[in-house]
């Protein structure tokens, strides 16, 4: 795994406290953490659009996003046209997410896993790498 990848991360209200262990367990990588910042109440979609853009423009290699249940997270970044936001709720799952889709942002639901099982998830995403192949065509025809 590249120790130089760079990660941005990000969440809200209902992911804030996963998003504070998460940053310590990657205290090997160049984290940047978009927020939010504290366990009140905010809209997620102000920091799903924050993660999407630092990962579309390239300025960070991958994006966390965490939330609830992960699915408003997911939607808002894959509206943004260079991102490919999976949602994943095991390490297998994560694991598929980069090997077979090239997913370039990882949606923890924090309401539906444990603290441990995200840091497997978070692993599993980090050290997979896109198998490309029959998997690259169908990667290809995502994009609209």
């Amino acid at each position: 795994m590249n120790k130089n990848l760079s990660i941005a991360i990000g969440g809200d209200h209902a992911g804030f406290e996963y998003k504070k262990i998460l940053i310590d367990f990657l205290n090997e990588y160049n984290v940047k953490d978009f927020g939010t910042h504290d366990s009140d109440s905010v809209d997620y979609p102000d920091f799903a659009h924050l993660v999407a853009n630092a990962v579309e423009s390239e300025e960070f290699d991958l994006g966390i996003l965490i939330c609830g249940s992960a699915n408003g997270v997911a939607i808002t970044a894959n509206k943004h046209q260079g991102i490919r936001a999976a949602i994943c709720w095991n390490g297998e799952l994560a694991e598929l997410a980069r090997s077979h889709n090239d997913a370039n942002v990882l949606c923890i639901p924090a309401r539906f896993v444990t603290a441990e099982l995200a840091k497997e998830i978070t692993f599993k995403f980090l050290h997979s790498v896109f198998e490309g192949g029959r998997h690259g065509k169908r990667v290809n025809k995502i994009s609209c």
